[in-house]
């Protein structure tokens, strides 16, 4: 009993030893980026914000319904969670290091030994049956090797979640803003159709006014490359409106999309508008950041083992079991046997791998940091570009309504003074190109504020970084 109770007493000595870290102690850099944004005074901004999801985000009930869809099918979003499940695997290897394997063994050995090998050993065929219970190899990390390659491995894992979370993120952004880009381009396409049709119109008025000698073959001309004009834009919209139907099945993963296709309005509202915290609200909000950081902390997990590496490695071997000639007298009294066998292993000369192995480890943490910085400062940037977008381009949607209202009614009274011969056809034409023009701006302006507001979404991180405006 007291030889069990020995083997068990080393097994949790060791256990008990694998405690201390040669890593080095972990601390955050500073965030090099300034405290406020330049767009938005820092009294206006909140420290921390309650953030519901993207359901609320995106306002659109088909656009959600595609989102959902993508979410589900989307084929980059599913190899980012195969990744996470493959790190999770990974880390599941490495942990179990850190635990005594213990094993049962049953062997047979079975030999013949001749005769005249020995006047006293009686030749024939001999047979040893065993049985046992033990460790094999089990390191005592004394000095925390095998505990920080867990902990590296432990770090790279949850840095694949964030990595799964920015793809999950960016997933939602870039279906909101296929689905826009295809809305902007069926309502240009609905503003171009109107006005091939009014200027097929102005064209057959120009000719009968041309048959009566009112009008000129250059006003013929003119309103012929009108038309033409119109027509390629029609040609143009409907290209962007394919290229964005064609993005929309890649992402979302399924070809059936006419139910939740519409075409949008410079009134429409797809996308709740969003306020950005401080800067600081970033470095635990942003997934690409936090992923940075966890690849900071599995680097210097990864030089803790590398330091490791310069001190002994004690490992332990031990079995408990019973061995007899006979299988029946296997478990007989007097048949118990046990081993009991520590290995100490010094480094004396590698020819120089173990300090080769710590500076990769210190040069590779080095280059984590920088890559944790530059995300934090492509972050900023990204946080301040949108913030300014979001509030220019409000004022420009604002007055872009303004001046198309204007020109709309520039039109008409320019249609209605070249019928009644009072204005030349050339102040008619510029009506129409005035007016054609600033309904297409107005497009263009309400999709970019749409974007704007997608891309402040994102580059807040995403559902769980953004306050919504009540």
């Amino acid at each position: 009993m007291h030889k069990i109770n020995a083997l068990t007493t080393a097994i949790v000595c060791a256990l008990a030893l694998s405690g201390c870290s040669m890593a080095p102690v972990y601390e955050r850099p500073a965030a090099p980026v300034p405290s406020e944004y330049p767009a938005l005074p820092a009294p206006s901004l909140k420290t921390e914000a309650t953030l519901p999801d993207w359901e609320r985000f995106v306002q659109l009930a088909p656009l959600r319904t595609l989102v959902a869809s993508a979410l589900t099918h989307n084929r980059d979003l599913r190899q980012a969670l195969l990744n996470v499940e493959t790190a999770r695997a990974q880390y599941g290897i490495e942990r179990a290091d850190r635990l005594p394997s213990i094993n049962a063994n049953g062997a047979l050995d079975r030999q013949r030994i001749p005769g005249q090998l020995s006047p006293t050993q009686r030749g024939g065929v001999q047979s040893i049956y065993r049985a046992d219970v033990g460790l094999n190899a089990f390191e005592i990390d004394l000095f925390g090797r095998v505990r920080n390659l867990s902990e590296a491995a432990l770090q790279e894992y949850l840095a694949s979640e964030q990595a799964a979370r920015t793809v999950r993120i960016t997933l939602v952004a870039s279906v909101s803003e296929a689905y826009l880009r295809y809305s902007a381009a069926q309502a240009r396409m609905s503003v171009t159709q109107q006005t091939l049709s009014a200027r097929e119109k102005s064209l057959e008025l120009v000719q009968m006014r041309g048959q009566v000698g009112s009008a000129t073959e250059l006003d013929t001309q003119e309103a012929l490359g009108l038309l033409e004009q119109a027509r390629i834009e029609q040609s143009r919209t409907q290209r962007e409106s394919l290229q964005a139907r064609y993005a929309l099945q890649l992402l979302v993963g399924e070809d059936e999309l006419n139910a939740n296709l519409m075409a949008g309005s410079t009134d429409d509202i797809f996308f709740q508008d969003v306020h950005a915290g401080l800067p600081s609200s970033l470095l635990s909000s942003r997934p690409d950041i936090l992923g940075a950081e966890h690849r900071i902390q599995a680097r210097n997990a990864n030089i803790g083992a590398a330091r490791a590496a310069f001190f002994p490695r004690i490992t332990l071997t031990g079995n408990l079991g019973t061995a007899g000639p006979e299988l029946s007298d296997l478990f007989s009294a007097g048949s118990r046997t046990w081993q009991f066998l520590p290995q100490v292993s010094l480094p004396i000369f590698s020819g120089g791998r173990n300090q080769a192995n710590l500076d990769l480890a210190n040069l590779r943490k080095e280059s984590s940091i920088v890559e944790y910085e530059k995300a934090i400062q492509t972050a900023f940037t990204e946080v301040a570009d949108a913030l300014a977008s979001r509030t220019t381009l409000q004022q420009q949607l604002d007055s872009q309504k303004k001046l198309v209202a204007t020109s709309e009614r520039t039109l008409s009274l320019a249609e209605l003074r070249y019928r009644s011969g009072v204005d030349s056809h050339l102040r008619y034409l510029d009506a129409q190109r005035g007016d054609f023009s600033n309904r297409l701006a107005l497009i263009d302006t309400w999709q970019a504020l749409q974007v704007s507001r997608i891309q402040l979404y994102k580059s807040l991180g995403g559902s769980e970084s953004q306050h919504f405006s009540e």
